[in-house]
């Protein structure tokens, strides 16, 4: 007879391999039925196991897939690489742990690519990776056993694939003052749905997810801003995928946009911490929570796999010299006349009013603002997040405010602030 705990784990490779199998055997019947069954490999279930000094992580599949392994150091990662594919699970998002592996995430990483993400609670290294063919009208699956292995022997293999190299930072090309946006053509918005594809962002006891959440809502605002007639609105995303930090500030600045717009919805240990607030760009943050919650953002494209070149460390100098004051200035009046019109919508935090060194907020010439909607770790924030009315009138808050922000820019009437 096996021991409790080996008897536990078998019975959850069991339980979630049935749950596999009757996925895939619906997913076959309703293609079948209509006729379009489709080319594109379906994920159906991921799942953890311990055994010994060994971890197990396991995939399902609907069919064979061509993958790649590779490791990232500081912190420790393992990032397998797959084709696009669609990702049907119980769960999506981070997953909590086991053994070697502390969490792990899925999704789409780009158009042509799929990743997971193993994040590893000390230097390891996978010792045989195989697929098992499908059987009785299953799917297939992929294998992957890890062991721990020393600090030396993980970096001698960590590191980038040659085409996977991040590229050099962007040189940033500073705007003389009064050069943000192109006065002949129509406003520009930008919004920015904060994470994405294999970045799941925070997520509530319930599972709700904040890249599912901010998307929702970014669309809800795109239509509220668009019905004003006036406005030309871009987003960085409109599905899920997976965006880094320095593709978001190039979109805007692309763009040419004269507002940018990053929507997000935090998570804390407190639950109580409820209501809405409003982040600038600044050096220094304004308190620890306001730092706590930037090195999370900033830690996006770390958690997808993603390195910030090296090159880029001077972000610093970047945050401080920021391109050009009246940016800056524009930012915080903005954040000002949307905390206005979000305090008649829904709750605020205290000091809404919020700053500290967003890297999705560097764009020189850009005003840029990030909106922390609420929090996923109240249940009353969860519950008015999922509200169409409460989207409504967030969306139509934040729309009046850039309107109103806009008009009194024209007008020269926006007023002194002063940059944090």
């Amino acid at each position: 007879m096996l021991p409790g705990s080996e008897r536990s784990v078998l019975q959850q490779f069991q339980r979630a391999r049935l749950w596999s199998q009757l996925v895939w055997a619906g997913l076959t019947l309703l293609l079948a039925a209509s006729g379009t069954a489709q080319a594109e490999t379906i994920a159906t279930g991921t799942r953890l196991g311990q055994h010994a000094e060994r971890t197990r992580f396991v995939v399902d599949l609907s069919g064979p897939v061509e993958y790649r392994i590779f490791s990232l150091a500081d912190p420790y990662r393992i990032v397998i690489e797959l084709p696009a594919i669609t990702w049907l699970v119980p769960r999506d998002g981070a997953i909590s742990g086991r053994g070697l592996v502390s969490a792990y995430r899925y999704g789409q990483f780009s158009a042509a690519h799929s990743r997971i993400v193993l994040d590893l609670a000390e230097p390891a290294e996978i010792v045989t990776h195989f697929t098992i063919p499908a059987e009785q009208g299953g799917g297939v699956r992929l294998v992957f056993d890890l062991k721990p292995a020393s600090r030396e022997k993980f970096l001698e293999t960590a590191g980038w694939p040659a085409d996977l190299m991040p590229a050099p930072p962007v040189a940033i090309d500073v705007p003389q003052p009064g050069q943000i946006g192109d006065s002949d053509d129509a406003l520009v918005i930008v919004i920015d749905p904060g994470h994405g594809g294999v970045d799941p962002g925070a997520t509530s006891a319930s599972g709700l997810i904040e890249k599912d959440v901010v998307l929702t809502m970014a669309l809800a605002l795109r239509d509220a801003l668009l019905a004003d007639g006036r406005l030309d609105v871009r987003m960085t995303r409109d599905d899920d995928r997976f965006l880094s930090l320095q593709e978001r500030v190039a979109i805007a600045r692309a763009a040419k946009a004269d507002l940018f717009i990053s929507l997000h919805a935090d998570s804390v240990g407190r639950g109580r911490v409820r209501g809405a607030s409003v982040y600038t760009l600044s050096d220094k943050a304004m308190n620890d929570e306001a730092e706590a919650l930037a090195q999370s953002e900033n830690a996006a494209d770390v958690i997808a796999g993603v390195e910030i070149p090296e090159a880029s460390s001077d972000v610093s100098g970047i945050l401080i010299e920021l391109a050009q004051r009246e940016t800056k200035n524009l930012s915080i009046s903005f954040a000002q006349t949307v905390i206005g019109e979000l305090g008649q919508a829904t709750s605020l935090l205290t000091d809404p009013h919020r700053y500290a060194g967003f890297r999705v907020l560097t764009a020189p010439d850009v005003p840029s603002v990030l909106i922390e909607l609420g929090f996923l770790s109240n249940t009353d924030d969860e519950q008015s997040l999922q509200s169409a009315d409460w989207q409504a009138r967030v969306a139509g808050a934040i729309s009046r405010a850039a309107t109103t922000w806009f008009e009194r820019r024209a007008a020269g009437t926006l007023g002194g602030v002063a940059a944090p």
